[in-house]
């Protein structure tokens, strides 16, 4: 595909590009992530019922994700930024830091961050990647001894600053979504709105998402195989 000096692309990453650098996903397998219900342990009433078994489990996945690497799709991504310049963006619903360690730099993550805490009273984000495996000895706020929750947007709440990215998702003449499920909105009414707009669609994956039918094009395949060479700037 060509870009030319006037297109603007909006990326849209979900779950399947950092499954293939080995991170667990949950859709698609009976509704369990890592053998946890998704209720027991991404959910505000996960939080509310057991502190300590969330902080558990977010501690492994940043375990995990500090093991896993950038994979080519990552990598391919962040190259395409670097020949795109401000006409590229990049919006994840992955809490992982992997597009960053690829290279990525205009990244905004709709999610939350995986490397992130934050005050459930002063509700300020800061830098963690501490693990909180103590029921005992979980992370209270230096500044008003609340409790300190991972700043991870959970079923249920609100992914942030929409607002910025429905700006930019307008502002965009392409929209690539890459690895996500279709089921989980409003990432996955993006699409949606690209098509009010005259916005190009295309999708990859290995298997078509809920919504398909939004798409003009969808590339079955890996991430890793179809990233690398789908672009071709000028």
């Amino acid at each position: 595909m060509h870009l030319t000096s006037t297109d603007r692309l909006f990326v849209l990453t979900g779950a399947g590009i950092s499954a293939e650098s080995g991170l667990a996903t949950f859709r698609g397998s009976g509704g369990l992530w890592s053998g946890h219900r998704v209720e027991d342990v991404a959910t505000p009433e996960a939080w509310q019922a057991n502190p300590a078994f969330v902080w558990n489990f977010y501690s492994m996945r940043r375990r995990n994700a500090l093991a896993a690497e950038p994979n080519a799709a990552h990598i391919a991504l962040a190259h395409i930024e670097q020949q795109l310049g401000d006409r590229f963006y990049l919006c994840t619903q992955n809490v992982d830091d992997l597009h960053e360690r690829a290279g990525s730099h205009r990244i905004h993550h709709m999610h939350g961050s995986l490397f992130q805490s934050r005050c459930v009273r002063c509700n300020q984000p800061f830098p963690d990647q501490s693990f909180y495996d103590d029921a005992e000895n979980l992370p209270t706020c230096s500044q008003c001894s609340a409790p300190i929750r991972p700043h991870i947007v959970w079923f249920g709440e609100i992914p942030l600053d929409m607002d910025t990215i429905y700006d930019q998702l307008d502002r965009s003449t392409i929209l690539l979504v890459v690895g996500t499920s279709g089921s989980v909105y409003p990432a996955a009414g993006l699409v949606h709105i690209a098509n009010q707009r005259g916005i190009r669609t295309i999708y990859i994956g290995p298997e078509e998402p809920t919504n398909a039918e939004a798409f003009e094009q969808i590339i079955l395949g890996s991430a890793t195989q179809a990233l690398p060479t789908l672009f071709e700037t000028q």
